[in-house]
């Protein structure tokens, strides 16, 4: 149910992508809603905010570990974690891997939407963040309710001599 979730983020993603770049030359706005909100085609060869401009190789990198390690997680938890946190982390994968393709196959990433008073953006994008927020949903409000999970490692230190020696 997950990787069909994946794949489905994926394709609008391309999809969306493909449209703009078919339908837009690069650095041209068209305005939707004046001043609010507007199409803005163009080409970003960083992460988040720009960061790591030009360092293709090491987003790459750090992309496929991340992806590969989720995907490992997702595939042996799906039966048992909570709905919530597999959405919210096939929800990161899925937008990590759209803006993975663009970066692997073109060295950029294709951005478009443009609210004003935010950086440029796109359906992975979204993706990510709404995972992001689903993660810190479950983290706060679900998990604390499942009554934690018992510890994996109890060493000696969590262990508090109360004998007075």
């Amino acid at each position: 149910m997950y990787i069909v979730i994946i794949a489905i983020v994926i394709a609008l993603d391309q999809l969306t992508k493909y449209l703009i770049q078919a339908n837009f030359d690069l650095n041209t706005t068209v305005s939707l809603i004046d001043g609010i909100f507007h199409i803005t085609y163009i080409h970003n060869s960083g992460a988040a905010f720009s960061l790591f401009e030009n360092k293709t190789g090491f987003l790459i990198a750090m992309q496929v570990i991340v992806i590969s390690i989720v995907l490992v997680y997702l595939v042996k938890k799906q039966k048992k974690e909570h709905w919530c946190l597999l959405l919210s982390l096939s929800l990161i994968v899925a937008g990590g891997m759209g803006n993975l393709i663009d970066r692997a196959a073109k060295g950029y990433v294709v951005d478009f939407l443009d609210f004003r008073i935010w950086p440029i953006f796109n359906v992975a994008d979204i993706s990510v963040c709404v995972g992001c927020g689903l993660l810190v949903l479950y983290m706060f409000f679900i998990e604390p309710k499942r009554g934690g999970r018992k510890r994996e490692f109890q060493g000696t230190s969590d262990r508090i001599d109360t004998s007075g020696e």
